[in-house]
C-alpha cells in the first residue's frame, strides 16, 4: 500500500465553526463533527464530514494515551446527529456516555484550552451483556453464527472445519433446527453414531474430527458460551434506534467476554457480517446508518487464515455502501492487515512507544500512512504526543486525506467513567428493548428431535404444509401485533420474530446458509 505522501491530492480542509453548505444528492449535509483542535495558536478546527464517516477510521496508540475517550468523543457526536452507535467496552468505563458530564477538573482545562464551552449533556444508551449479567442478553442461534464461524470460535483444523460444515448439510436436509449448543451435540452425536450412512452422500466422517469439535463445543460451554447462543435471537433493528433525534449508543459489556478473545472477536464479526446482509444498499448519504467501533482490533485478526482474512476485508470494504461506518481501535498500527487498514480513511493515532525493534517498525509505518506535512517531523512526534493529544487526518469532502495535524481532541459533554449500579439498573429499565431479551424460548429443535430418534431418519420440515411454517409464523406475528407497529414486543412476539428469521422451513434454512456462505467463502 502506497502512504498517503505518495499521492496527489489538493490543500488540507480546515474548516471553520460556520460550515459552508454542502448537498448530497440535492439533500443538505449535516454540519461537520468537531472532534480536535490543532495543538498550535491557531487552534484550528478539525473536523470529521458525517457523509464520509462510512469510509471507516482508526483509533490508534499505546496504553493510557486517550483512545477510550477519543472513542467516546466519536460515538457522542455521532449520536447527537442521530446516528446510532454499536460499541463494546472492554474495560467498563464507556457507560458514562450515558450521563451527562460533572466536575471534571482535567476536562475544565481541557476545554480552556481549546477555547470551549462545554454543555453537559447524555446519550440515549442501550447496555447489552452476552452473559446477561451488565445488560440485555445478546444471542445468536447456532445456524446464525454458521459452520465457518464456529469453527473460528472452536479453533478448528481444515478437515474439523469440513466434519463442521458437513453436519450444517445433514441438519439441512433433515430438517433440523440448530438454535443452542444441545442442538448442535445433539447433532454431533448423530452423525458420529451413524456416519457409515452419510458416508456415500457427504463424503468421510472422521470420528477424530467429531470428537475435536465436540471437545471444542465443550470448552465454550465452559467459558459461558451456552448463555450466547439461543432463542430470542437478538433483531438487528435494535440496534439502529433513535431517540428524540439521537442516535441510541448500543454499549456490550465486554470486560468478562474478553477472557475468551476468539469468542469476543468472532461475536463481533457475526454481527458486522449479519449487518452486511440484510441492510440494503443505500448509496451516499448524508450520514451513516451506524458507526460500529471494534475495539481490541488485533483479536480479530490474530491467527485467522489467509481465507477469512480476505473475507474480512471484502466485508470491511463492501459495508461502506450498506450506509455502516467501521472504526478499528488498536494499540499498534501493525495489528490491522494492509488489505483492511488502507480502506480507514478517517484516523486518529495517539502517541507510540518505540522500546523495541517492533515498536519503532510500528511507529514507523503509522508515519508513513499519513498525508505529510512539512511543519511536522511525523516519526518523531508520534513517540512525543501527550495524553489526549493526537496526529488527525480526516477525509474531506472530495474524500482524499487531509494534512496530517498535531492536535488537542475535544472533550466529551458527557461523563468520564463507569457508571454506578443504580445508574445502570435504570437505564436497563427504562431501555427500548427491556423485557424483549431476557427470558429465553426453548422450542423444539434438533435436540428434542433426535432425543428418541438415535440412529432414525428425523422427520423433514415440510415447506408446504399449512403455507409453510414462515406462512404461520407471519400469521402469528400479525395476530399477536393486532396490525399495529407497537414500539415494544412482548417475548412471545420477539420469539416468533426470531424463530421466523431462524430458519423456520428448510428453505430458509439453506437462504441463510447461502448467504453466510457467500460472505465466508463457500456454502454448504
Amino acid at each position: 500500500m502506497l502512504p498517503f505522501s505518495h499521492m496527489a491530492f489538493q490543500p488540507a480542509l480546515h474548516v471553520s465553526t460556520t460550515p459552508l453548505p454542502r448537498l448530497i444528492n440535492d439533500t443538505p449535509m449535516t454540519e461537520p463533527l468537531l472532534i480536535a483542535k490543532t495543538s498550535d495558536a491557531s487552534l484550528t478546527d478539525l473536523v470529521l464530514l458525517p457523509n464520509m464517516a462510512n469510509r471507516h477510521g482508526l483509533i490508534a496508540g499505546a496504553t493510557g494515551t486517550g483512545k477510550t475517550v477519543s472513542l467516546q468523543v466519536l460515538a457522542e457526536h455521532f449520536s447527537s446527529i442521530g446516528v446510532p452507535v454499536f460499541m463494546a467496552d472492554v474495560k467498563g468505563d464507556l457507560t458514562g456516555i450515558s450521563q451527562p458530564g460533572h466536575d471534571n477538573p482535567k476536562v475544565a482545562e481541557r476545554a480552556k484550552l481549546l477555547k470551549l464551552d462545554l454543555t453537559p449533556a447524555a446519550c440515549p444508551v442501550t447496555l447489552w451483556d452476552v452473559f446477561g449479567e451488565q445488560g440485555h442478553p445478546v444471542r445468536a442461534t447456532i445456524s446464525e453464527m454458521g459452520p465457518v464461524l464456529l469453527a473460528r470460535i472452536f479453533n478448528l483444523n481444515d478437515t474439523q472445519s469440513g466434519v463442521l460444515a458437513l453436519a450444517f448439510k445433514i441438519a439441512d436436509d433433515k430438517g433440523l433446527l440448530l438454535l443452542d449448543l444441545k442442538d448442535l451435540r445433539a447433532l454431533l452425536a448423530y452423525v458420529g453414531e451413524n456416519a457409515s450412512q452419510f458416508t456415500t452422500d457427504y463424503g468421510n466422517v472422521s470420528p477424530a474430527s467429531i470428537g475435536a469439535i465436540q471437545r471444542g463445543l465443550l470448552t465454550l460451554e465452559q467459558q459461558g458460551g451456552d448463555k450466547f447462543f439461543g432463542e430470542p435471537a437478538l433483531v438487528l433493528d435494535d440496534l439502529m434506534q433513535t431517540i428524540d433525534g439521537k442516535g441510541v449508543v448500543n454499549i456490550l459489556a465486554a470486560d468478562k467476554l474478553l477472557s475468551s478473545p476468539r469468542l469476543y472477536s468472532t461475536f463481533l464479526l457475526w454481527m458486522l457480517s449479519a449487518l452486511f446482509e440484510n441492510l440494503s444498499e443505500v448509496g451516499d448519504r448524508d450520514k451513516p446508518r451506524l458507526v460500529f467501533f471494534f475495539d481490541e482490533a488485533h483479536l480479530l485478526f490474530n491467527g485467522a487464515p489467509k481465507e477469512l482474512l480476505e473475507k474480512i476485508e471484502q466485508v470491511v470494504r463492501l459495508v461502506r455502501s450498506k450506509g455502516i461506518g467501521v472504526y478499528f481501535v488498536t494499540q499498534n498500527p501493525l495489528d490491522i492487515p494492509d488489505t483492511v487498514l488502507g480502506q480507514l480513511g478517517n484516523r486518529v493515532q495517539h502517541a507510540l512507544r518505540a522500546y523495541t525493534p517492533r515498536d519503532q517498525k510500528a511507529v514507523n509505518a503509522a508515519a508513513e500512512t499519513f498525508r505529510t506535512n512539512t511543519k511536522l517531523d511525523i516519526t518523531k512526534v508520534i513517540t512525543e504526543l501527550a495524553v489526549g493529544e493526537a496526529l488527525v487526518s480526516f477525509l474531506d469532502d472530495k474524500g482524499r486525506p487531509t494534512i496530517v495535524e498535531r492536535a488537542y481532541v475535544c472533550p466529551p459533554n458527557s461523563q468520564i467513567g463507569p457508571i454506578t449500579a443504580e445508574q445502570r439498573n435504570a437505564l436497563l429499565a427504562s431501555s427500548l428493548v427491556a423485557g424483549q431479551y431476557e427470558k429465553t424460548i426453548d422450542r423444539e429443535s434438533a435436540f428434542e428431535k433426535l432425543k428418541g430418534r438415535r440412529g432414525d431418519d428425523a422427520t423433514p420440515a415440510t415447506p408446504g404444509e399449512s403455507g409453510g411454517f414462515g406462512s404461520i409464523f407471519g400469521k402469528i406475528g400479525d395476530a399477536l401485533n393486532g396490525g399495529g407497529n407497537s414500539r415494544r414486543e412482548t417475548v412471545v412476539q420477539s420469539a416468533v420474530k426470531s424463530a421466523t428469521r431462524a430458519m423456520a422451513s428448510e428453505a430458509g434454512r439453506r437462504i441463510i446458509r447461502g448467504v453466510l456462505g457467500s460472505i465466508f467463502g463457500g456454502k454448504g
